[in-house]
């Protein structure tokens, strides 16, 4: 029971976390062009907000279940074929590069987009999409890898 609602939550996290990039990446930002330069801004940094605000709660989520179902459920590293091994450093590259993004050109952007700085805040909206980008990729091959688990 505590191994199906640990991979029930560890899943969800994963859902969440590489579907939103996806949306953000393939639906969201093409759809942005019908809006002038200043209100994508705008909404790039309500977006970046919310989402991240999400992150913040499905990456501890994804790492302690993914740890707990490790430890409790396979009795450790050397209990798990490698899938799991490239799954944990996948994910650890994961969160260390949203964290990245959050302390670099977030914080930079939301300094830019207070004081009305459109020039600096353009530069890393696209910074923290190509970041974005590379998380994604990195995400899906995770969903691949975890196939092979």
């Amino acid at each position: 029971m505590i191994g199906s609602v640990l991979l029930a939550l560890h899943l969800l996290g994963a859902v969440v976390w590489v579907g939103g990039m996806g949306f953000a990446l393939l639906v969201l930002r093409p759809s942005l062009a019908v809006l002038e330069p200043p209100q994508r801004l705008a909404l790039h940094g309500q977006v970046f907000r919310r989402f991240f605000r999400i992150i913040w709660h499905a990456m501890p989520v994804m790492l302690l279940t993914g740890y707990a179902m490790l430890f409790l459920l396979y009795g450790g590293f050397g209990g798990v074929n490698w899938a799991v091994n490239v799954m944990h450093l996948t994910g650890l590259i994961m969160a260390g590069l949203f964290l990245a993004i959050f302390f670099g050109p977030w914080r930079g952007l939301r300094a830019a987009l207070d004081a009305g700085d459109r020039a600096a805040a353009a530069p890393l909206v696209d910074r923290i999409r190509q970041l974005i980008q590379v998380n994604l990729v990195l995400g899906l091959l995770t969903v691949v890898v975890a196939a092979f688990r």
